[in-house]
Order: structure tokens, then C-alpha cells, then sequence
């Protein structure tokens, strides 16, 4: 027999990041996009749910914006050199990180985010800027502790539906996890994973920033394979 005879196969690879400088710069970049949405023609200042449109890249131009976005590609690259040992070529070179789309959303009263998985990108990701506080979040007399939270459904969930369920595959019941929402606390998924933001109601507005992003080798080529010519 062999030393262990279970593997364990497809593990899905999340990334949890700190940022160091959030408590000088989530301040000012809320403000900056209540000012975005102030000034949006097309915006509800009475709504309790907006989305940006997602050229932020192009659209904010501040120090504190520039540091947030190095941190997030820097985050990423981490989490995907760690997702991708023993599958890219040992002599990889270095990666180019290119940011399809970069929106912030202000949520509260009740509001969510339906499930839903993110296209033409590998890598999505959820940075909070401001939120009530965890242990007030928490105390929502109708929401409790799901108040808020980003809920992944792992691959094993669409199993749930149509599986006998028993002892045997108890492994199955586990099917999500809830992230909760904490200021300067980024989350990186890939983009083919189920989520959805849960209900939120709170004295602070729930806002977040989120993108979605490829990777590519710096050779300009993702072949990973080489083939020869007959």
C-alpha cells in the first residue's frame, strides 16, 4: 500500500493581503469616490447601491491612489506565483500583470450581489475600504455575522443539489466560505469562482473596490508547451 493513498485533487487557491497604509489612504480614497459619484449625471445620490464605471485607472490621479494599486498588483503577483507552482516552466521569467477593469461600489440597506463569476480575465479580487465595525457588523439583529460578508462557492457546490447526502460525503457539506468584510483586507480569487456579495446594512456605507486582471509572461507568449513541426 502506498504511504498515503488519497489525493487530494484541485484545491482552489485564494489569497488573503494586508495593506500596510490603509488607515491613511481608505479615508481619502472614499472620499474621493463619493466625489465620482456625486458628480456622476446618471447617479442616485439616494440610492443604496452604485458601481463605478471601471476606468479608474485612467480616472484617478493621486499618490494615495498609486500605492493602492501597487499594492493590489503586487498582492496578485504573489498569489499567482504561489497558485501556479509546479505548473508554469521552471525557468519562467517574469510575469506582466495587466488590469482589465478597476471599480469601486458604495452598498448599504439591505443591498447584495447575486452569485456571479467574472469573464475574459483569470484573477479577480475585493479590496475594502470602509465597512462598520466588525464587532457592530456582526450584531445586525436580521443579518448577523453573513452582514456584509463576500460568500466563495467552491467547486463542490454544485454537487449539493442532486447528491444523497450521508456520512460518506460529509466533505461535500462544506461547500462555501464567508470572507468578511475588513478595511485594508484584500481578497484575490480566480475569476471562474462563484461568489456574491451578501445583504449589508450598517451606520457606514460598505465600499469596496474590485477588478479583474490577466497574467502573462514577460516574453509576450502564455504557451506553455512547446511543439514541434512535422
Amino acid at each position: 500500500m502506498l504511504p498515503n493513498p488519497l489525493m487530494p485533487l484541485w484545491a482552489t487557491p485564494l489569497g488573503l493581503h494586508r495593506f500596510a497604509q490603509a488607515h491613511e489612504v481608505n479615508p481619502l480614497l472614499v472620499r474621493v469616490f463619493r466625489s465620482l459619484r456625486a458628480t456622476d449625471p446618471g447617479a442616485d445620490p439616494q440610492a443604496a447601491f452604485y458601481a463605478s464605471a471601471d476606468d479608474l485607472l485612467q480616472r484617478v490621479r493621486l499618490p494615495e491612489w498609486n500605492a493602492l494599486v501597487r499594492f493590489i498588483v503586487d498582492s496578485l503577483r504573489q498569489t499567482v506565483a504561489l497558485a501556479n507552482q509546479g505548473a508554469w516552466p521552471e525557468a519562467t521569467p517574469g510575469l506582466q500583470i495587466a488590469l482589465r477593469g478597476l471599480w469601486f461600489q458604495i452598498a448599504n440597506r439591505g443591498i447584495h450581489h447575486d452569485v456571479h463569476t467574472h469573464g475574459n480575465c483569470s484573477w479577480s479580487g475585493v479590496y475594502c475600504l470602509q465597512v462598520d465595525d466588525d464587532a457592530q457588523r456582526q450584531a445586525h439583529p436580521l443579518l448577523g455575522t453573513t452582514n456584509g460578508v463576500t460568500r466563495f462557492y467552491g467547486p463542490h457546490f454544485n454537487h449539493l443539489g442532486g447528491a444523497h447526502m450521508d456520512f460518506g460525503n460529509a466533505y461535500l457539506q462544506s461547500a462555501h466560505l464567508d470572507v468578511p468584510p475588513l478595511p485594508g483586507q484584500l481578497i484575490v480569487f480566480p475569476s471562474w469562482l462563484p461568489h456574491q456579495a451578501m445583504p449589508y446594512d450598517g451606520a457606514d456605507d460598505r465600499v469596496i473596490v474590485s477588478f479583474n486582471a490577466s497574467v502573462h509572461a514577460a516574453s509576450g507568449s502564455d504557451q506553455l508547451h512547446g511543439y514541434s513541426h512535422v
